[in-house]
C-alpha cells in the first residue's frame, strides 16, 4: 500500500557557544564560593558551591547534547542523535537528587551542632554569585527553548535562588548572630532544587520512553485528522519526539477515494501544521474497503461507512 511523508526541518539555534561560556563562568566562581564557604564556615555557601558546581557539570552536559544533537543523520543513527538531549537531562536530573541529599544530611548534623559563620564574607560573596546566575540566565534564556537548554536555565535558576538563600543567610547572621539560618536556608535549596529536579527527570524519562511530547493531546489530534474532508477514520496514530524540538507523527487514515490522496495528503499536512506545529509527519492511506481490526492502542475517531 502506498503511502506517504513529509518533513521539514527549520535551523535552530542550540545556544552552544552560550552553553560553554555559562559553564566555564559557573566552574570558576563555584571554586571561589566553595573557598570562602569553608573559610567563614558557611554551610549555605558551600551547599550553593556545590549547586553551582552541578550547575557547570550540566551546562557541560547539555553543550555535549547540543553538539550531539546537531549531527547529521547517518546509516546507523537515521533520525541523527538528538536524543542525547533526553539523555543530558536523565543524568543532569539524577545528580541533582544526589545533591538534595547531601545537603538534607549536612543541614541536620548543623542543626545538632551549630558553627559560627562568617556573615559579612558569606553576605559578599553570595551577592556576586547571584549577580553571575543573573547573567547566566539570561544567556540561556535567549537561546532555544530545548528540553536540554531548559534543562541547563533549570539549574541555573535553581542556583540564583540558592545565591538568594545564602545572602540572606549571611546577612542575618552578620546583624543578629543567628547561626541556624544558615541550615535552615540549606534546607530550602535543598526543597527547590528537589522540586525542579523531580519535574525534569519526568520530562527526560518520558522522552525516552518515546512519550506523547508534554502539551499534544493525542485524542484531539485522531480527532482533527478524522475531520479532514476525505477521511472516513484514523488508526495507529503515533506521536513521539525525536528531540525536545522535534515532535514526529505517524498514522493510517482511511480515505473515501484513493484518486484524492493527493489532496487528502496536502489538506492533512497542512493541518497537522497549523495547528499542532508537528513537521515531521508519515501518513499510510487505506481503502475504505479494508476493515481494520482495532487495537486497544489504536485510536478510532470514526466509524468507517
Amino acid at each position: 500500500m502506498p503511502h506517504d511523508h513529509h518533513h521539514a526541518h527549520a535551523p535552530v539555534a542550540d545556544g552552544g557557544k552560550a552553553l560553554i561560556l555559562a559553564t566555564l563562568l559557573t566552574l570558576a566562581f563555584a571554586g571561589v564560593e566553595a573557598t570562602v564557604g569553608l573559610w567563614a564556615v558557611s554551610l549555605a555557601l558551600v551547599a550553593d558551591a556545590g549547586h553551582m558546581l552541578n550547575d557547570a557539570a550540566a551546562l557541560g552536559l547539555a553543550a555535549a547534547a547540543a553538539w550531539l544533537a546537531r549531527r547529521t543523520a547517518s546509516s546507523r543513527h537515521s533520525y541523527g542523535l538528538g536524543r542525547a538531549e533526553f539523555l543530558a537531562a536523565l543524568i543532569n536530573s539524577a545528580a541533582l537528587l544526589l545533591l538534595v541529599a547531601w545537603l538534607v544530611v549536612s543541614a541536620i548534623e548543623r542543626l545538632q551542632t551549630p558553627h559560627a559563620v562568617h556573615g559579612l564574607a558569606v553576605s559578599v560573596t553570595a551577592a556576586l554569585g547571584l549577580a553571575l546566575n543573573l547573567f547566566v540566565a539570561w544567556m540561556l534564556a535567549r537561546g532555544a527553548k530545548t528540553l536540554n537548554t531548559r534543562a541547563a536555565l533549570l539549574h541555573v535558576l535553581g542556583d540564583l535562588l540558592g545565591s538568594v538563600a545564602a545572602l540572606l543567610s549571611g546577612l542575618v547572621i552578620a546583624l543578629t548572630a543567628w547561626t541556624p539560618i544558615d541550615p535552615l536556608l540549606s534546607l530550602l535549596i535543598g526543597a527547590l532544587i528537589l522540586v525542579s529536579s523531580l519535574r525534569l527527570l519526568r520530562e527526560a524519562v518520558h522522552g525516552l520512553m518515546e512519550g506523547v511530547p508534554y502539551g499534544t493531546d493525542l485524542p484531539e489530534v485522531g480527532r482533527a485528522l478524522a475531520s479532514v474532508p476525505g477521511v472516513a477514520s484514523v488508526h495507529d496514530l503515533h506521536i513521539w519526539a525525536v528531540k525536545s524540538d522535534l515532535p514526529v507523527l505517524t498514522a493510517h487514515l482511511i480515505v473515501r477515494d484513493l484518486a484524492d490522496w493527493e489532496g487528502v495528503l496536502e489538506r492533512s499536512h497542512a493541518m497537522i501544521r497549523e495547528r499542532f506545529g508537528i513537521t515531521h509527519v508519515t501518513l499510510q492511506p487505506e481503502p475504505i474497503e479494508r476493515r481494520v481490526h482495532w487495537t486497544p492502542g489504536s485510536i478510532r475517531t470514526k466509524e468507517p461507512t
